[in-house]
């Protein structure tokens, strides 16, 4: 069964053309094609009125118009342990143990396609049913459960682009629905959490030139961590900030920071102005009192000239190969504190494949229960360990800060956020290579769609 191949409603006996009639597969094409922009079309005006908890409905109606039947939406957990179907009045967060039909992203085959990015039957003896990656660009989101009879390629291949579209749909949907938040979460957020979700872009991006990954723990009781970056088409803008305390005035200050230097980067201030405007608006609200420490940098990905400002901050660290690289300069101080910014940025040369990493001092300098500090050392370790596995950037991170929650029991005493980018070269890669990189589904037979 395919949208490509057909349909498998004919009357008359089955000639392998889908139509009982004899008639070349051939002639079978413009049919099939126009059932599948129909149904395609039909999603697409359902969604002007539609809302995310009546989705579901809209698309199990619509995919059976092409012989796509059982299609369930399966959306991950915020901290990607989970696929919860979407359903409308889910209970509000913070119950113990699984919820109905919920499945672990580890050791499952609907986990193995969120993770890697592939099409996978349900088992080996059954290709019946379908296990497809819910991804919105490279934000990875969940998976679609769809029962496709013996689908062959072509229809694996339309599953997927059936998939892409249901993304999109549910990303235009999500900000205003509830139900969304509730389903994604696994226990009660605090409020200084609440705004920073909020504000924060989604957590993976990429081109053929950049990639970009980051993760924020504790996902749920964060209090003065946030990121941000953008991307002009030349100028990468990055931006990472780490507030003083652990409450809800942190929250405020590091909002605050974060929106602050948007609005000076997009006025068209350098790295130095964007700095001194962080830090007036800090000492204005705070009279200095809060203070935030953060980088803020500048990657040109036509030349990989980086730029960057470090204020009381852990330096960025360059991921070469198998060696690291600490961008150590002396840093000025944090913003907030009413002793100035910088005068002046750093600046390197990035060279393709380089990777850029960011990150807060709760990655490095948290102890396990035993005292021992998980130290930047570790940190660096595990991700040059893992490159090997040729794993897609958001699953190594993914994997990378389960890996920190287990050394510390699954309790941080501080925030921990990573912003990783790849720089490919200012050619930059193939667009298959860059969707194999990030997990974006294959086309079927082993290629990918470019």
């Amino acid at each position: 069964m395919s949208f490509d191949g057909g349909s498998d409603r004919g009357d008359g006996p089955d000639d392998g053309s889908g139509r009982g009639d004899g008639t070349e597969p051939e002639q079978r094409f413009p049919e099939s094609a126009t059932e599948r922009s129909a149904m395609l079309g039909a999603l697409i005006s359902a969604s002007h009125l539609s809302t995310l908890e009546t989705l579901p409905q809209h698309l199990s109606e619509q995919a059976a118009r092409v012989g796509l039947t059982d299609v369930k939406i399966y959306l991950v957990d915020l901290q990607q342990d989970l696929l919860t179907p979407l359903a409308p009045h889910p209970p509000p967060a913070g119950g113990e143990g699984l919820r109905p039909e919920e499945i672990s992203v580890e050791g499952t085959v609907a986990g193995r396609a969120f993770q890697h990015g592939e099409v996978l039957p349900a088992s080996p003896g059954d290709r019946d049913h379908w296990w497809v990656p819910l991804v919105n660009g490279t934000d990875r989101l969940g998976v679609l459960r769809i029962t496709a009879p013996d689908a062959d390629e072509a229809a694996q291949l339309d599953m997927r682009r059936l998939a892409g579209l249901v993304a999109l749909m549910v990303v235009s949907k999500r900000g205003l629905s509830d139900s969304y938040s509730r389903l994604v979460r696994r226990r009660r957020m605090d409020v200084a959490t609440e705004m920073e979700w909020r504000l924060m872009p989604s957590r993976s991006f990429a081109t053929e030139s950049l990639m970009i990954s980051a993760l924020m723990e504790p996902a749920y009781e964060v209090s003065g961590d946030v990121y941000d970056y953008a991307f002009d088409g030349r100028i990468a803008h990055f931006a990472l900030f780490d507030a003083m305390g652990h409450d809800t005035a942190a929250g405020l200050t590091g909002n605050l920071a974060l929106s602050t230097a948007r609005n000076a980067r997009r006025e068209g201030a350098d790295l130095p102005q964007t700095a001194a405007a962080v830090e007036d608006v800090l000492v204005e609200q705070f009279s200095g009192d809060q203070f935030v420490t953060g980088i803020l940098a500048q990657l040109d990905v036509t030349t990989g000239a980086l730029r960057w400002v470090c204020c009381g901050h852990p330096p960025p660290v360059v991921v070469r190969g198998r060696h690291t690289f600490h961008l150590d300069r002396p840093p000025a101080p944090p913003m907030g504190a009413g002793f100035g910014g910088p005068e002046d940025f750093c600046s390197t040369e990035l060279e393709p494949g380089d990777r850029l990493l960011l990150y807060t001092d709760g990655i490095t300098e948290a102890r396990s229960p035993a005292g021992e500090e998980f130290g930047l050392g570790r940190f660096l370790d595990f991700l040059l360990r893992h490159q090997a596995d040729e794993l897609p950037v958001p699953e190594t991170l993914r994997r990378l800060i389960r890996h920190h929650l287990e050394y510390h029991q699954g309790r941080l005493d501080d925030d921990a956020t990573i912003l990783l980018a790849e720089w490919h070269g200012p050619i930059g890669l193939p667009t298959g290579e860059v969707k194999d990189r990030v997990g974006l589904p294959p086309v079927p037979g082993g290629r990918r769609e470019d």
